[in-house]
């Protein structure tokens, strides 16, 4: 179960912010990182000229105004350290200092001018004040941009560039070259050209040619393996999208859910709500005929539409249920739907229609029994399978490896969701979700979440996700994240009295926690 070997800007950030999570500051992983670098460097000077030391030395820093040029503050704190004499160079107005713990490091630095030299280049007209500088350097450190940098250069950057790249010295890129997109490899128009570059962490998918890097050395920065492995809220910047101000109904995901029965009609319309408390658009609520009043009257924002069966779904329920499949962004199948032969034959000619409209589905609760009985389906549909321990049990044949096993059931899970090419989400104590390449651990949620109807609102947020067109892996990772972020929140509430209601209403303050920060 190895981690990533290249990594997206994205990736980046959702691991500071989980690192955070997990009680490891940026402000820590900045420090780490300027000195991280400086101790690569060092490694690459040894190697290129034994012997070698920045006592002395004349090493020059261009920073930018974000969170990399924070790291090149840091970076010339360690290398003044080491007896360097050190100039600064801040490309924009200290007022632009984009970070609270950039700002910090920089404050450090105009305190340190003993050993420090500061210089601030708000246009490119003034470059020629800090020329001789650069040009006299025995090592130049490009600091200016890291992962998130997107278009063509402009000014004061680009002159900035310019001058690195004339420099004699020793020419070092902190994370990534300045020019270079991360994700794709593109050159922004002017480039760094450096002979070294450090990154942090792992090498980052846009690093394609050493031509245009340099060598490159990775440098780990103390990002724990749980930052990738654990889901955390850095991973709600997967799928939460930006709402645009002319937006219409709609826009933001159809869910359907096919639930319900005379025994439990509850169940959909738990799925439906936790689905509007996400940011579903619409949530329809197919149902037998006599538990669709039922259904409509948990609340006036389900949309509730009444099938010919009266009190189980049936095979005569498959045309209409599909006509309104065809119309929806994503579908939950299986709350409340019970088990009875005849039901589950009708949802599985229902999940052969599905996949042949190529929608998205949750498959959660009497459904997984369904799905149980034609597993060769589950290939041909893109979907997640939500099941507890005695469901799995019903799909696989096998029972997974205890929970404190975590390792041998984490990889449990990772084959069968290889095998049945599918994204399985196995709810526990630590709930683990994977699609057969990747492998998750979700630990929020709480003993009180045992009461029935949770694992519905789980299947809405899900199916939610899956409207705004994320894929299987992340929004079943992402759903199990807030279904738990919201029991716990509950559980502070209700305690162990709590209702998978409470969950519902607690879905908007789980956002607004960790998505809207707080």
């Amino acid at each position: 179960m190895g981690l990533k070997e290249k990594f997206t800007s994205q990736d980046i950030a959702v691991l500071d912010i989980n690192s955070s999570y997990l009680g490891i500051s940026t402000l820590m992983l900045m420090e780490n990182a300027g000195c991280q670098a400086v101790n690569s460097l060092l490694k690459y000077l040894e190697r290129k000229k034994p012997g070698y030391s920045l006592k002395e030395k004349i090493v020059t820093v261009f920073c930018g105004t974000g969170n990399n040029g924070g790291d090149g503050f840091v970076f010339a704190r360690h290398a003044a350290c080491h007896g360097a004499l050190v100039n600064v160079i801040l490309v924009g107005s200290e007022k632009d200092i984009r970070t609270e713990i950039a700002r910090v490091n920089w404050e450090i630095l105009k305190k340190m001018f003993l050993s420090v030299k500061t210089y601030v280049v708000r246009d490119s007209s003034q470059f020629e004040g800090v020329k001789e500088v650069a040009s006299k350097s025995d090592v130049v450190v490009d600091a200016l941009l890291g992962t998130g940098a997107r278009g063509t250069l402009r000014e004061p950057l680009l002159s900035a560039v310019k001058l690195i790249n004339k420099c004699k010295g020793i020419k070092v890129s902190i994370d990534v070259p300045t020019g270079l997109n991360s994700d794709t490899g593109e050159v922004l128009g002017e480039i760094v050209k450096p002979e070294l570059t450090v990154t942090f962490h792992g090498i980052k998918r846009g690093f394609k040619d050493n031509r245009v890097t340099g060598e490159i050395l990775v440098s780990k920065i103390g990002i724990p393996p749980e930052a990738e492995r654990l889901v955390g809220p850095g991973d709600l910047l997967r799928v939460f999208k930006e709402r645009k101000l002319h937006s219409h109904k709609g826009d933001y995901g159809r869910v359907l859910v096919i639930g319900g029965s005379i025994l439990y009609s509850g169940a959909p319309a738990l799925a439906g709500l936790s689905a509007l408390r996400t940011g579903a658009d619409l949530a329809v609520i197919v149902s037998p005929k006599e538990v669709s009043a039922v259904v409509k009257s948990f609340s006036p924002n389900l949309i509730v539409e009444p099938l010919q069966s009266k009190e189980f779904i049936g095979e005569n329920d498959v045309s209409l249920i599909l006509e309104l499949a065809s119309n929806a962004d994503a579908i939950i199948a299986g709350p409340g739907i019970s088990n009875r032969d005849s039901v589950l034959r009708a949802l599985i000619k229902i999940l052969e229609g599905i996949s042949e409209l190529n929608k998205p589905v949750v498959i959660d609760a009497d459904g997984l029994k369904a799905i149980s009985l034609e597993l060769g389906l589950i290939k041909k549909l893109e979907c997640v399978l939500t099941p507890h321990e005695g469901e799995y049990r019903v799909i696989t044949g096998e029972k997974p490896p205890g929970q404190q096993k975590l390792k041998e059931r984490m990889e449990h899970v990772k084959c069968w969701a290889e095998k049945l090419n599918t994204t399985i989400l196995l709810k526990g104590y630590r709930d683990i979700i994977s699609d057969g390449k990747e492998v998750k651990v979700n630990a929020t949620g709480n003993p009180g979440m045992t009461v029935g109807g949770t694992g519905d609102v789980l299947s809405g947020i899900i199916g939610c996700l899956l409207s705004w067109k994320n894929d299987c892996f992340t929004s079943a990772c992402v759903g199990a994240f807030l279904s738990g972020c919201a029991g716990d929140l509950a559980l502070k509430k209700k305690g162990y009295s709590l209702l998978a209601t409470d969950v519902v209403e607690e879905i908007p303050a789980a956002l607004k926690n960790h998505l809207f920060g707080g």
